[in-house]
């Protein structure tokens, strides 16, 4: 009996059929009981939801996995089976779409994630890359930016400039997670190529996010019925600037004292408790100024390092990245899932909407390998190109902020858009893994046999 169950467990397929029972039985849950009665307690529609949601989530992200593909793909990929259920006659979950409080964790999902991805890299880490990488990085920018911009202007030829640059925007910033998974997947974290990718893609982030606030800024004040002036646009990117270097630079000294006072606190879970809370307020922080919050919450992140948590690590106690592993897996999987669901299969009947998927998919490919330009000698070319493809989360997040801004009271992102952006970061995920694998192991190949260091 012991080795039945042991096999009924281990066993892959018949984990994924349990699973996928598992998740089956709650659709019918929200049929029945989504309407709820006169009386009925408004958190039990949203505990559905978010049983719903995690169940996908975990589902298809194991999936993913099993393909050689990084987790929050499979994650994306559920919510777009679910959200187009419609289409077949299952309307029960159309109202999570919208659904005020899902919207609200998927939003606190994305400040973790920023603040997450932050945690993992370091300004010291950044200065370390060199020149090398920050010219990788300006020139992964510039170049899918423009493209962005120029294909959005072709195709979509009746929308405003302000749709055009925001296609841009989704295009500048590289996944630094995704490339980071498939380097060490890869047992090549440790190579030259890696550590600029990896380098570059910090500083490509820290550039999106400068962008993205420049031209949120423009968008805003065309809302307002106005022009934003050269010299407006230069105080916005000043502001975004003077953010993050001030956030840095002081952030950094008042961590230190904040954290080393905090470890004398006896509560429970006081280092978990106040590193949100670093985030939380730097996210405030960064809206007080008019900036996106996930500027305040990645900031955030780069300025704490785990020499912040010594007083806690050295009696025995977790670090700050390990502890917000779990609420990470909790609310992020929501942001990926809410961004699937939200992506509409039926618009790709609409004329141009394929045309701009693929064209949009060939910027964001074709504007990377810029960065080839930014490499010097000894380092593959193709191979720092191809790492800094996948947009992962980070272009759904940019596409997810133009669907809430508006123009004369139209969405900057369409569904439409937002569909064909949703169709661009898969692509570029599933992309990236096989590619980076292949133009690694074209270059080992192709290396010159010499004796190791270790041989003399």
């Amino acid at each position: 009996m012991q080795g039945f169950a042991q096999q009924t467990v281990e066993h892959p397929l018949r984990k994924g059929l349990l699973v996928a029972v598992l998740f089956g039985a709650l659709l019918p849950s929200i049929a029945f009981g989504s309407d709820g009665g006169a009386h009925a307690d408004p958190i039990g529609t949203v505990v559905l939801y978010l049983a719903v949601i995690l169940a996908a989530a975990k589902l298809g992200g194991d999936l993913a996995v099993r393909v050689g593909q990084p987790a929050v793909l499979g994650e994306l990929l559920a919510g777009v089976l679910l959200g187009n259920l419609g289409a077949l006659g299952f309307t029960a979950l159309e109202p999570m779409k919208t659904d005020a409080s899902i919207d609200m964790l998927s939003r606190l999902g994305v400040l973790v994630l920023l603040f997450e991805v932050g945690l993992e890299s370091t300004v010291a880490q950044m200065l370390k890359v060199g020149v090398t990488s920050f010219f990788v990085a300006t020139l992964g920018v510039v170049a899918p930016f423009a493209l962005g911009w120029l294909l959005g202007a072709w195709i979509l030829p009746d929308a405003s400039p302000y749709v055009h640059a925001f296609l841009g925007a989704t295009l500048t910033a590289t996944s630094v997670g995704i490339t980071a998974r498939v380097l060490q997947d890869l047992r090549a974290s440790q190579t030259p190529e890696a550590r600029i990718i990896l380098g570059a893609a910090v500083i490509d982030d820290v550039l999106g996010l400068v962008i993205l606030a420049v031209v949120t800024g423009i968008i805003g004040a065309a809302d307002r019925g106005g022009t934003m002036s050269y010299g407006e646009i230069a105080i916005v990117f000043g502001k975004a600037a003077a953010f993050l270097v001030g956030s840095l630079l002081i952030g950094a000294k008042i961590s230190r004292r904040l954290f080393s006072v905090a470890s004398r606190l006896r509560a429970r879970g006081v280092l978990l408790a106040l590193g949100l809370a670093f985030c939380f307020f730097f996210a405030w922080l960064a809206g007080l100024i008019g900036l996106a919050p996930i500027v305040g919450a990645f900031a955030a992140g780069l300025v704490l390092e785990d020499m912040h948590f010594r007083d806690f690590t050295t009696r025995g106690e977790s670090t700050l990245e390990h502890l917000i592993q779990p609420i990470s897996s909790f609310l992020v999987p929501i942001f990926f899932v809410l961004m699937g669901l939200r992506t509409d299969l039926g618009a790709f009947t609409q004329p141009g909407v394929p045309l701009l998927a693929v064209a949009l998919t060939f910027a964001a490919i074709l504007g990377k390998q810029a960065c080839a330009l930014g490499v010097g000698k000894g380092v593959d070319r193709l191979t720092v190109g191809i790492g800094m493809i996948p947009r992962g989360e980070v272009g759904l997040i940019f596409a997810n902020i133009g669907q809430s801004l508006t123009v004369g009271g139209k969405p900057v992102v369409s569904g439409a858009v937002f569909s064909a952006v949703v169709a661009m970061v898969i692509v570029t995920t599933m992309f990236t893994p096989p590619a980076l694998e292949w133009s690694l192991s074209r270059r080992a190949a192709n290396a010159p046999k010499t004796p190791g260091p270790d041989a003399h």
